[in-house]
């Protein structure tokens, strides 16, 4: 077990996280509409690439993690 490192409850806090804010920019895109411009790379893809690798990393270091 590695001491200094995030804890198994703030790896599953990120998850549930970034289950959330991927669901928001869903509800965003079925709302609202894709947007136009750079607002898609600015908001909506920088928040996306956040909070999907926010997602794999917690759910990789979940499931690594010894249950014991």
């Amino acid at each position: 077990m590695n001491k200094y490192g995030p804890t198994r409850g703030e790896h599953l806090f990120r998850l549930i996280f970034s289950i959330f804010g991927l669901a928001m920019i869903g509800l965003l895109f079925a709302l609202r509409g894709v947007p136009n411009g750079p607002g898609l790379v600015e908001v909506v893809g920088i928040a996306a690439l956040f909070f999907g690798v926010t997602l794999v990393l917690s759910a990789r270091a979940l499931l690594r993690r010894d249950q014991g």
